[in-house]
């Protein structure tokens, strides 16, 4: 194996392939907006006219989990933490089957557009509109995230115009999603599953060339302790471990699968329920084969710098950055295909932006237009959620552009919004599980629950867990041909996680940092869930199951025949 060259840049060919990309996306949306005639009512819109058919959905759930933040991400965390990360694959498993089994009946059954429309029904206006709120502030707050952070990682290490790409990602997503509605939103996530598998494959076979093999990139990772998958330490401190991955993983992607409203949405969209619990399993393929992909990519990555890491020897300054450092090292006398690698990731993120911006005007449409305009007339409410449409788009480009300003700011708003999920999935959860749950209990929950995952998110932000909870393996830079030798590599591996600019620095660690603030990341929705749940049962009781409420600024509880289709028996 010769020693890494300089790095290669983008050449001409790079900006072809990614231009392409972009281009037939729009041209998709031009397409599904005027084919079978347009976009008439709000449901052609929003749901596909409810005439989707398995497979394309099921694709289209793979491609919208699968962001910008998957593509670089993952493999840098296996480069770091090894390949324990893989166990997410029996985490999918369960929670397509919880979603499939348990939450997609009662959403199908009902035939709503809005996962918040379930709330009311259930509950009442006031605990529908919690729910909506929280959605709109984090799917916002989320997709500028998701559109900033791979532009920033790329345009360090590939030089592309870091604002181009982020306002024509944003620009090309807004406009099919406004031209084409949920149909133009699920096929043009098929396009892009396929550009993503492509731009893995180019890297895994290229890497395997070059390295000599997949036996030498295995056995590499064997010798730096790369594949370690069995870690059965019940310790809920340590950061990835079997447990927090089944656990904690299974309620973190729960809280996406079952109740969010992009996901949801999609598989409500198909023909029958039989169609709609198909897209899941087959989806949960889709999950498996991007969970390898990018396992192995990060096995790759080691394999090629296990003698000199990048990050330590200051050749890109974060971990994000090391995939796209990969591919400009071993794609570099192969035009075009680091291209398609940088459309691979912008496809992460182009599916992840359409599905919150259709998203987001359905719920907007649903849950705050038609239940105080009651006489608007469907025609009218088609062009109402495009015209959302475009304004989520815009916003959510410009919480990209405000992502620029607070960059560690953010990373704490990700995380916090994290949280959010696990209290609506316990609200969820409450309300189809337990058929004495009430709105009061709701509410209560929802707060608590809410208060809780805030209160151990920000401590975790400010108070960063240690190493030993994170457990970082070694990565070394020996082998680097560089004029200084890097004594020191013990020191800077152990660089903390979180990059919050507020962090509080050589603070006395107490007790409560070094417990309850260093609890795992992926614990964080299942504490919200389980205390949401835990307390509205507790408040539900004495208050009187099915006793009418009367609540001066809610309306009142549903009758009984009602809730008994809402709770399956």
């Amino acid at each position: 194996m010769d020693a890494p060259r300089g790095i290669g840049t983008f050449v001409v060919w790079d900006y072809v392939v990614f231009a392409g990309m972009l281009l037939i996306s729009a041209a998709i949306g031009i397409y599904y907006a005027f084919a079978g005639g347009g976009q008439q009512t709000s449901k052609d819109f929003l749901m596909g006219g409810r005439r989707m058919t398995a497979v394309p959905v099921a694709l289209s759930l793979t491609a919208s989990f699968m962001s910008a933040v998957t593509v670089l991400g993952t493999p840098s965390e296996v480069y770091r933490f090894g390949a324990i990360f893989s166990i997410f694959a029996i985490t999918y498993f369960f929670v397509v089957v919880i979603s499939a089994e348990v939450f997609l009946p009662v959403f199908y059954k009902l035939g709503i557009t809005s996962t918040y429309e379930y709330l009311e029904l259930r509950f009442n206006k006031c605990v529908r509109l919690c729910g909506t709120v929280l959605f709109i502030v984090q799917t916002i707050l989320y997709t500028g995230i998701v559109i900033y952070a791979p532009a920033l990682a790329l345009n360090q290490v590939t030089g592309f115009d870091l604002w181009g790409a982020v306002v024509a990602t944003g620009v090309v997503c807004t406009f099919y999603c406004t031209l084409g509605g949920l149909k133009a939103v699920i096929w043009t996530d098929v396009f892009q599953v396929g550009i993503m598998v492509a731009g893995f494959a180019s890297v895994i076979i290229q890497a395997t060339v070059i390295q000599g093999g997949i036996n030498t990139i295995v056995n590499d990772c064997y010798n730096g302790g790369r594949l370690n998958f069995w870690n059965f330490d019940p310790n809920p401190l340590q950061r990835h471990t079997f447990w927090t991955i089944i656990i904690g993983g299974t309620f973190t992607w729960t809280s996406i699968y079952g109740v969010n409203q992009s996901q949801v949405q999609r598989y409500i969209s198909c023909k029958s329920r039989f169609q709609a619990k198909m897209s899941l399993y087959i989806n949960l393929l889709g999950l498996w084969a991007i969970l390898v992909c990018s396992v192995l990519c990060g096995l790759a990555l080691y394999s090629r710098y296990r003698d000199c890491d990048p990050w330590t020897a200051k050749k890109v300054s974060a971990p994000d950055q090391l995939m796209p450092y990969l591919v400009l090292d071993i794609l570099q006398d192969l035009p075009g295909l680091p291209g398609l690698f940088v459309a691979c990731a912008y496809s992460g993120t182009l599916s992840t932006v359409s599905s919150s911006i259709n998203a987001l005007a359905a719920v907007t449409v649903e849950d705050l237009i038609k239940p105080h305009f009651r006489s608007l007339s469907e025609r009218s409410l088609s062009w109402i959620s495009q015209g959302m449409s475009v304004l989520f788009g815009a916003l959510c480009i410009g919480m990209a552009a405000l992502a620029s300003l607070m960059g560690a700011l953010l990373q704490a708003a990700l995380s916090i919004f994290g949280m959010v999920g696990g209290p609506l999935l316990g609200l969820f959860a409450l309300g189809i599980l337990v058929p004495f749950a009430n709105s009061i209990g709701a509410l209560v929950g929802l707060m608590a629950g809410f208060a809780v995952s805030l209160w151990v998110g920000i401590g975790a932000q400010l108070y960063p867990p240690l190493p030993e909870r994170t457990m970082p393996l070694s990565l070394e830079t020996y082998g680097c041909n560089s004029t200084y030798n890097m004594t020191n590599w013990v020191t800077t591996t152990e660089m903390p996680f979180s990059t919050s600019a507020f962090q509080i620095h050589n603070a006395e660690r107490t007790p409560l940092m070094d417990n309850w603030y260093s609890l795992s990341y992926l614990y964080f929705s299942t504490l919200g869930t389980l205390v949401t749940v835990f307390m509205g049962m507790l408040i539900s009781l004495p208050t009187g199951s099915r006793k009418r409420l009367e609540l001066g600024l809610c309306p009142t509880e549903k009758p009984d025949r009602v809730r008994n289709q809402l709770v399956p028996s």
